[in-house]
């Protein structure tokens, strides 16, 4: 199948006037401090554990049953796990060689869910993943029994899909390849994934159809995002990193009512972007990490950056302390709502309103009890407003690394995900709950 790219859009360097002051109202607030008690099996980044290092979680809500419901997750070389409510692993998917001639043995990094994609003629809810090592996307069709199916996820991915990214095997040898995803579902029989690009700013659509049975993807569109800013002292910025990458992205998430993409730019911050791509409405920077606009130098030996004047305050915001991570969006009522995102430098998680100018609300972190460890360098999330399991009023379900414990072998590289009730973030933060189906479009 021909796969169409379309014309690539460029912002290059954003000005001054762009750069919005940053939200105010949490300076000076310390983050609430919300618990949790449940956490899943520990990974390690090893060859004994399989290479499994977590990253990025979803959440799958069962439309009948709550208690079947599930927690997607990918290990990067580890593949993915599957896990129920009570944080119970379900089933082990390694990384394999994906459906193609020239295909390597994957490397999973982002994962959402998409509802009702029709297949062999009948809606089925999928997995959709990014795979950095074959820079490209790969579907898992979920069972509709849920926690209860013998083999809950199955791969469906069409044979011999398009690099989204590269034009070639060596080129994706690279590894600038798909990263960050997430699913926009804009109207019923219509999905579409949103994939970023390791070590560069772009940002890529797909739409998803079935290819012989099976599910691909056509119709590619790419924007690339600003990579230097012009700050109000008349100064060009330029986030540091080692030689040849750019400020990337990696979490997204979709507003499925607006069509409203939320970006986090790991060094730069919070971006809100109309889908579809291209449709010629300027993104908006909502929020910016603590240390934008500081110059720093990269310093080959050390492999870090230092700031050119250890004094600067910058032009940075509130809330994110880079890296800005993983984001995810609350609905609620209308247009009302929450967008999440982790700031993983400082090991919080910062929240905007979903309506209007998204307005930062404030800050938490995770602190674990019961046997269970603190959230730590937290990379991706997952919310839903909805029921699942015991989780009444909503779950929240983000990575740990490092998982800490006294049965985690400090030695080696551990990671896991934590599962955080909805009802406690809401308590500590003066939130909303709203537990009604409607409000997320891709359950009616």
């Amino acid at each position: 199948m021909t796969h169409t790219l379309n014309a690539l859009v460029t912002l290059g360097a954003v000005v001054a006037a762009l750069l919005a002051s940053p939200h105010a109202g949490a300076a000076t607030t310390r983050p609430a401090v919300v618990t949790t008690d449940n956490e899943t099996p520990v990974l390690y980044d090893d060859e004994a554990g399989g290479n499994a290092s977590g990253d990025d979680p979803a959440i799958w809500v069962h439309p009948a049953d709550s208690r079947k419901s599930m927690v997607i997750v990918t290990a990067k070389e580890g593949g993915l796990r599957v896990y129920d409510m009570g944080s119970r692993e379900l089933q082990s998917l390694p990384a394999t060689e994906a459906p193609r001639v020239d295909g390597a043995v994957g490397r999973y990094n982002n994962v959402d869910i998409s509802y009702g994609v029709r297949l062999a003629g009948r809606p089925v809810d999928v997995a959709v993943v990014s795979d950095r090592y074959n820079d490209q996307i790969r579907f898992f069709a979920i069972d509709p029994a849920g926690a209860t199916a013998h083999t809950p996820l199955t791969e469906v991915t069409a044979a011999d899909q398009s690099f989204l990214f590269n034009p070639d095997r060596q080129t994706v040898d690279e590894e600038r390849t798909a990263y960050g995803l997430a699913v926009w579902q804009p109207r019923p029989g219509e999905t579409y994934a949103v994939v970023t690009q390791e070590g560069t700013t772009t940002i890529a659509t797909a739409r998803i159809v079935e290819i012989g049975g099976k599910l691909g993807y056509t119709d590619v569109r790419k924007l690339s995002m600003p990579s230097s800013f012009r700050l109000p002292d008349g100064t060009t910025w330029v986030p540091c990193a080692e030689p040849g990458v750019l400020p990337q992205l990696e979490g997204v998430a979709v507003d499925q009512s607006s069509g409203v993409l939320y970006a986090a730019q790991e060094d730069v911050g919070l971006w809100r972007l109309q889908l579809p791509l291209g449709s010629g409405s300027q993104p908006k920077l909502l929020d910016r990490v603590r240390d934008f606009g500081i110059h720093d130098v990269y310093d080959s030996e050390t492999e870090e950056c230092e700031p050119v004047d250890p004094n600067s305050r910058g032009y940075g915001g509130n809330l994110l302390t880079a890296d800005a991570e993983g984001v995810d969006i609350y609905y609620g009522p209308g247009a009302t709502g929450y967008v999440l995102v982790s700031s993983q430098g400082d090991d919080t998680f910062a929240i905007y309103r979903r309506q209007g100018a998204n307005k930062a609300v404030g800050s938490f972190r995770v602190t674990g009890v019961d046997g269970v460890d603190d959230i730590n360098g937290s990379d991706g999330l997952a919310v839903t407003n909805r029921p699942v399991g015991g989780y009444r009023q909503g779950l929240l379900v983000t990575h740990d690394e490092p998982e800490t414990g006294a049965d985690v072998d400090d030695e080696r590289d551990a990671t896991n995900f934590s599962y955080v009730s909805w009802d406690d973030v809401a308590r500590a933060m003066s939130l909303a709950v709203d537990t009604r189906a409607g409000n997320d479009p891709r359950f009616r």
